[in-house]
């Protein structure tokens, strides 16, 4: 109890303990003796080290067997080292420690927080150790996870918002990885076998493979001998090969999926951008003005404020090791679909002819530097800074330089992008609903 307690007392505390008085948090880097790369953060305020260990063991790796890289994932914990899940549980728990691990498209990880008490944090490192290098997939527990991953599944049919991504992506991405789903289809995820998980498993959770993030209250010294302990166990392995380029789209596509929901979901966009892009920031501070900054944008503003076709509507650059998609989407009546997709083409086309006003970039630099400080103001959310910069090779300073990068784009720098990277005769359109009555003859 007395950990809970004080866990609970140190978790509060960070909400108002802020990096936003000081410089950008320091990153140091460098390899364990086995291969794997470790980036390191020291932020001694609390008694606390959050850490992750970082695969490149996400869907894209997935190949013919779609879902088994979250199937791995997810078994991690369900049985370590002889352990039972409900063992493993307990051992984090009692410790005061905290864990977790997912897989994305491009990555897979395994995160551990905990108190740097010497015996806690040496008690919670071992456990963690044990489950990301001695997992044993137990048949019974797989059996579980399958049939909640085939629940989910089968849940999202009943979505029209997540029928509406999968067909986005799939149309968007084709014969790239990207295209399938994360999760996996009903098909791929019932055929996936044990010995699938266990190779699966041996080919990408290796050293070579891997990097360590490590946030909080232990020094350069204490930070090496974690990064050299919890990837001991892992075996050396090989890096994972290069993957295929993401391919532009030769032309428009539109795609309708039937589904009686209440509203007509639609997608609109194309692949777009990917880390360590250097359109990023003009495309970044440019769609907030144009999608991105919610209700002070102009798809806002002109679609729900003057004409009162939808709830919400937005646009998004999400960056990923290739292009991740470029997204621009609403939620509106089935009646009124052509004129709100109409709207929506014709603030995108006219945006990228004019880009925004000097008004609408001031403030959408103000409204990007302002919150910058609410972006690194805890340990979790340093280290998940920390993940992307270290597992995309983007540039040390890249904190440092974020507010300077913002409030250096122009409107012709913007301009210049999104003529570039958004072209709206190529653009894939994904819609999810109810068809629209055909218009009666007359007598």
């Amino acid at each position: 109890m007395l950990i809970k307690n004080t866990m609970k007392i140190i978790v509060c505390a960070m909400l108002f303990t802020s990096w936003s008085v000081q410089a950008s948090p320091k990153i140091e880097t460098w390899k364990t003796s086995s291969g794997a790369e470790v980036y390191y953060v020291h932020a001694p305020e609390l008694p606390m080290v959050d850490m992750q260990v970082v695969f490149d063991a996400g869907s894209s790796r997935d190949g013919q067997m779609p879902g088994v890289a979250a199937l791995t994932s997810g078994l991690l914990d369900q049985g370590a080292a002889g352990m039972d899940a409900d063992a493993i549980s307990k051992g984090f728990e009692s410790l005061g420690a905290v864990f977790g691990s997912n897989a994305g498209y491009d990555s897979a990880s395994v995160q551990l927080r905990s108190l740097t008490d010497e015996s806690l944090l040496s008690a919670a490192l071992e456990n963690f150790k044990k489950v990301i290098s001695k997992p044993d997939f137990p048949e019974d527990a797989l059996e579980r996870r399958r049939a909640q991953t085939l629940i989910g599944l089968q849940a999202k049919q009943q979505n029209p918002g997540a029928l509406a991504r999968d067909a986005f992506m799939s149309a968007v991405y084709q014969s790239h990885p990207y295209a399938q789903p994360s999760s996996g289809t009903e098909e791929s995820v019932a055929a996936i076998k044990r010995k699938d998980i266990e190779t699966f498993y041996k080919q990408y959770y290796v050293t070579k493979n891997a990097m360590v993030a490590i946030v909080g209250a232990v020094d350069r010294k204490q930070a090496e001998k974690i990064a050299e302990d919890v990837t001991s166990g892992l075996e050396q392995g090989e890096k994972a090969k290069a993957l295929a380029n993401v391919s532009a789209l030769e032309k428009a596509n539109k795609v309708f999926i039937e589904h009686p929901s209440a509203q007509t979901h639609i997608l609109v966009g194309q692949p777009g951008v990917k880390r360590g892009d250097p359109d990023y920031f003009p495309l970044y501070v440019g769609n907030h003005v144009l999608g991105g900054g919610g209700m002070v944008s102009r798809l806002f503003a002109e679609v729900r404020e003057k004409r009162g076709l939808s709830y919400s509507a937005y646009s998004y650059f999400s960056p990923m090791r290739f292009e991740g998609p470029f997204i621009a989407g609403l939620q509106t009546k089935t009646e009124q679909v052509d004129e709100a997709l109409s709207v929506l083409m014709e603030n995108i086309n006219r945006y990228i002819e004019t880009g925004p006003t000097e008004e609408e970039l001031v403030a959408s630099k103000k409204n990007i530097t302002g919150g910058y400080p609410l972006r690194i103001d805890s340990n979790s959310k340093i280290l998940n800074y920390v993940v992307v910069i270290g597992y995309y090779k983007l540039s040390l300073d890249y904190l440092d330089t974020f507010n300077a990068n913002v409030d250096a784009v122009t409107i012709a720098q913007i301009k210049d992008a999104f003529t570039r990277r958004v072209t709206p005769d190529k653009l894939v359109t994904v819609m999810v609903g109810t068809p629209a009555e055909e218009p009666k003859e007359g007598p």
